[in-house]
Formats: C-alpha cells, sequence, structure tokens
C-alpha cells in the first residue's frame, strides 16, 4: 500500500512517477524497498490517466451503511426485474473495481 500511496503523493505533487521517486518517498518514511514492486508498480502505472482513475473510483461507492431493521420491514418488495438490473450493474462496477485493484495491487 505504501508504493501506490507513494505513487499519488509524486503524482499530487506533479513529480514524475518513476523508481527513483517511490523509492525516495518509501526511504524518507523510514521502510524498506522492495525491488520487485517498486518496478511493478512504476510498469503498470506508465500511460495511466491517474486523474481519470482517481474520478471513476470516487463515483464508485466505497461501502454501504448498515440499514435499521424497521426501515428494512418497511422496504417494498422487488419486482422480478429489479435484481437483473441490480445483477449487472453490480458486476460492471466489480470489473471497473478489480481492474483498479489489479493496477494497484
Amino acid at each position: 500500500m505504501e508504493y501506490v500511496y507513494a505513487a499519488l503523493l509524486l503524482h499530487r505533487l506533479g513529480k514524475p512517477i518513476d523508481e527513483q521517486g517511490v523509492r525516495r518517498v518509501i526511504e524518507a518514511a523510514g521502510g524498506n524497498v522492495d525491488e520487485v514492486r517498486l518496478k511493478s508498480l512504476v510498469a503498470a502505472l506508465q500511460g495511466i490517466n491517474i486523474d481519470e482513475v482517481l474520478k471513476s473510483a470516487a463515483a464508485a461507492p466505497v461501502v454501504a451503511a448498515p440499514v435499521p431493521a424497521a426501515q428494512v420491514a418497511a422496504a417494498p418488495t422487488p419486482t422480478a426485474e429489479a435484481p437483473k438490473e441490480e445483477k449487472k450493474e453490480e458486476k460492471k462496477e466489480e470489473e471497473a473495481l478489480s481492474g483498479l485493484a489489479a493496477l494497484f495491487g
């Protein structure tokens, strides 16, 4: 996770996201650098528009809040078509998030 944070910090500061920059950030924070993880992160981020990835990640719901039991009991019964539509939407969101997760390891 520290590698992703280092890359995001470099991006935010307008610095190039390269091995040397990420290494310096991690070492400045007192971490030990794993060369394989460092190289794979930098390679994975080549040609990626980080601003676009962050915008799409911000649009995705993070975690649903728990619903009180009284609201669950009062909720209308879903129709037969509603679950199909929800499953399609959930699948698309899962695919997008899994692609994002693969990107940032």
